[in-house]
């Protein structure tokens, strides 16, 4: 948990700030997803849930319910994302 919680600290110093959401993925334990005050974006998994909102807690960073709405349109996304979420869209280039 405390290497989870510097690395979101050392993100949120990265991008001026962060916000996160936490969600359960099932067996694999739960997802961090970090927004930095610049628009750029990562994620973390953590063994089980509760790690994770331990993490995010010892953090300090604002944390979300969902991943919507205003905090959601802080994602800034480049060229990478947009190839790589083509591929998946109907009529999209096909992954090789």
């Amino acid at each position: 948990m405390a290497k989870l919680a510097k690395q979101i600290c050392g993100f949120a110093k990265q991008h001026g700030g962060a916000e996160g959401q936490v969600a359960y993925i099932g067996e694999r334990g739960a997802r961090i997803v970090l927004v930095g005050e610049d628009g750029g974006w990562g994620d973390l998994v953590a063994p089980t849930y509760e790690i994770a909102q331990q993490a995010v807690e010892k953090a300090g960073i604002t944390v979300h319910e969902d991943f919507d709405g205003e905090f959601a349109a802080k994602v800034k996304t480049g060229p990478y994302e947009w190839s790589r979420m083509a591929g998946i869209q109907v009529g999209g280039p096909s992954n090789p």
